[in-house]
Formats: structure tokens, C-alpha cells, sequence
């Protein structure tokens, strides 16, 4: 039986590094990160009298491009792991992993595997999505493995003996989900007895992209206003970590409507709201928090940061959360009643692609080896 499995592959621009990798996706399990196994074939006349390093760099873009003007710079970059890979250690401190075990066997002797570990609580991949007249890399964290030869981990590596390929540090749904979201808020009035009550319950806590979410809302009138209309809407936070007041929210879908209303005095509602919050006709919406986008992949929106302590904040990234929010409007005079819950969006863990026990075909993706710095119009994707 033959089995296959795929592998990316770049080139530096001279030929004399070429790197493959099993996947681009890491997961984040919250307490640790998955590794980044990889091979590098190197020349051997060239990196006989050199060293080869490969890194993880991650880039936090946090202002347009267009706007970086007399040394104003709206980018940082951070180098979360490092590895000597040439000349390679006396004594490997971990086993390879199957893929990098089959791969050292078919491209031959100067095949050299490395591991790269991201640490715990680094930040997820996530793009702020651009205007549509926008030019220039988006804002957003991206993540890219870095091959270059040098004579410290340190030094500034050349256009041609460089490889850089983007990555993505992802959080898949976890397997238990937590207790079913409900809220009540009430409101009372000054010059008129009784209070208004608004209860909001969703079926569950975590939903996949693409599900709809159902709202149940029920209201109890034990006032003297009256409810005319009802706006129920999903929201998605956005935190840039890096600065004080980095926080805004954008609103992904909402409905209005009147069906029911007007809710006299002592009377009560109970309706069920869908609202599915999907990218769809959102493309040309600003500052809306994507999940990085890999060439050749379609994006969704941001799934939810999970946070081991989220009082422990990493200053450089971007957390996510999303709420349904639901508001009463009692006229002009009566003012507004709202309430809003919490819950998880994100991908599953069965859609991650599982590779085989076996192998003996390689699937091998190719990638432009127009690879230089990432200051320098580096192409990572």
C-alpha cells in the first residue's frame, strides 16, 4: 500500500538552502505550543566553512504602512525561538518525528532536521483586515520560519541565502465546553413602579464558524413603558494589548425587529433570534479581525483568544472575544434596557488534516524563492 503525505518546500534565491515543512499550522494548546519539526537541505560546498540558523520571528504590525514617516515605525518584531542546524550538535536533544525521519531518507545525507518551540502564551495569528483602498502589509501578528546563514544566531543575513516562510500560531475548539450562557438585567424606574426584565440564554457556549447562534430572549414587563422595537446583533472585541486603550468592537451581524412589539405594560415575550456571524459581506469592512491568511487559503474571521491566565497578557498581540448583545428601545422618554453575553467562536479539532502512520510519496507545495528580509518586501507566504 502506498500512502502520501504533503510537504511545503522553499528555496533561498542562490539554492544552497531549501527548507521543508510537514505544516503550517501550529496549535496552541494554551500550555504549550506544538513544535515546528523541519528539514533543511543544504549545499555542501557552500556551508562547509559556514553556519546555518533557523528561526522563528513573529511580527506585530499595529499602523498602516502608508503612515510610517520621518523614522515613525509601526512594527516590531520578536524572535521567539533559534537553532544552530549547521554545523549540526554532537548530540540531538529530541527524536525526529516520523515525517522528518522519512524525509532525511529520501533527500539524503546533508537532510538536516530541527526544532523550533514556541513559547507558552505567545501570540495567536490574527490580521486586521485593511480597507479596501489600503496598500502595504496589513496590520495584524504573523509568524514566519527564517533559514539564513550567518556566523552568530545574531547577525544580519543576505537577500540570497535567506528562506522565509510564513506560518501560523493557531487554538482549536477545546474538548469540553464550558456552562450554557444565561444573564437577566432589569431596570426600574423613577417616577413609575415596576421593573423591566430581560433574561438572555444561548443554547450553548461554543460554536464552529459558520454555525448560527440561537438567541432566546425573554422579557417580562412588570412596568409601565412599553417595549417598540428589539435590536439583537453579535459583536466581535478587539484588544491590541500593546496600548492602554487598544480596545474596539466591531459589529459582525445584527437584526431588528418589531414582531411582538409594542410590549404593553404587564405583558411578556419569549422569541428566539438567529444570527450567524460568518465574513461573507464583510470583506470591505476595516479594522475586522481575520484569522492570518496563508497564500493560497481563504480566510474567516478571528476565532477566540484562549488565555491560560487572562490577567497575564502578553503586550504583544491581539486578543479576540465575541458577545451577542440584545437592546430593548422604550421610546424616547423610557430610554433603553440591554443585556449581553459571552461566547466562543472558533475551528474544530476534526478539521485538522491527520498524516499518515506511512509513507512513500511525497506531495511537495513549492513556494517563489524571492525570500529576503521581512523589512525589505521579504516574500513569507
Amino acid at each position: 500500500m502506498v500512502y502520501n503525505f504533503k510537504v511545503f518546500k522553499k528555496c533561498s534565491p542562490n539554492g544552497k538552502l531549501t527548507l521543508y515543512l510537514p505544516k503550517r499550522d501550529f496549535v496552541d494548546h494554551i500550555s504549550y505550543v506544538e513544535p515546528i519539526d523541519g528539514i533543511v537541505v543544504v549545499d555542501e560546498e557552500y556551508v562547509r566553512d559556514r553556519r546555518v540558523f533557523a528561526q522563528v520571528v513573529c511580527t506585530f504590525r499595529y499602523g498602516r504602512e502608508e503612515d510610517e514617516v520621518m523614522g515613525l515605525s509601526f512594527y516590531k518584531e520578536l524572535y521567539l525561538a533559534s537553532e544552530q542546524i549547521y554545523p549540526p550538535l554532537e548530540k540531538r536533544p529530541y527524536d525526529l518525528t516520523r515525517t522528518q525521519e522519512r524525509l532525511v531518507k529520501k533527500l539524503g545525507g546533508w537532510a538536516l532536521p530541527f526544532r523550533l518551540q514556541l513559547p507558552a502564551g505567545a501570540p495567536g495569528s490574527v490580521t486586521l483586515q485593511p480597507a479596501l483602498e489600503e496598500e502595504g502589509e496589513p496590520c495584524g501578528v504573523h509568524y514566519y520560519v527564517k533559514l539564513f546563514v550567518g556566523e552568530t544566531e545574531i547577525d544580519r543575513s543576505h537577500r540570497r541565502s535567506t528562506v522565509a516562510l510564513g506560518i501560523r500560531k493557531v487554538q482549536y475548539a477545546p474538548d469540553k465546553a464550558g456552562p450554557q450562557p444565561c444573564t437577566v438585567v432589569r431596570k426600574d424606574f423613577v417616577l413609575s413602579p415596576g421593573q423591566l426584565e430581560l433574561e438572555l440564554t444561548l443554547d450553548k457556549q461554543l460554536y464552529i464558524h459558520g454555525e448560527t447562534v440561537a438567541v432566546n430572549i425573554s422579557i417580562r414587563n412588570h412596568s409601565n413603558k412599553v417595549v417598540k422595537k428589539i435590536k439583537a446583533s453579535i459583536l466581535q472585541s478587539v484588544d491590541i494589548v500593546l496600548f492602554q486603550n487598544g480596545q474596539y468592537r466591531n459589529v459582525v451581524t445584527g437584526i431588528e425587529t418589531q414582531d411582538g412589539c409594542p410590549l404593553q405594560p404587564g405583558a411578556n415575550m419569549q422569541k428566539v433570534v438567529q444570527l450567524r456571524p460568518v465574513l461573507g459581506a464583510l470583506r470591505d469592512r476595516r479594522g475586522l479581525a481575520l484569522d492570518a491568511q496563508l497564500k493560497r487559503q481563504e480566510t474567516t474571521l478571528a476565532s477566540t483568544t484562549l488565555l491560560l491566565d487572562p490577567e497575564q497578557r502578553d503586550a504583544f498581540g491581539i486578543v479576540v472575544s465575541y458577545s451577542v448583545k440584545v437592546k430593548l428601545y422604550l421610546g424616547a422618554l423610557g430610554g433603553e434596557l440591554s443585556a449581553e453575553l459571552p461566547f466562543i467562536l472558533m475551528h474544530p479539532k476534526e478539521g485538522r488534516v491527520k498524516l499518515m502512520q506511512a509513507d512513500s510519496e511525497v506531495d511537495v507545495e513549492m513556494f517563489r524563492q524571492d525570500t529576503v528580509l521581512h523589512q525589505e518586501s521579504v516574500e513569507v507566504y
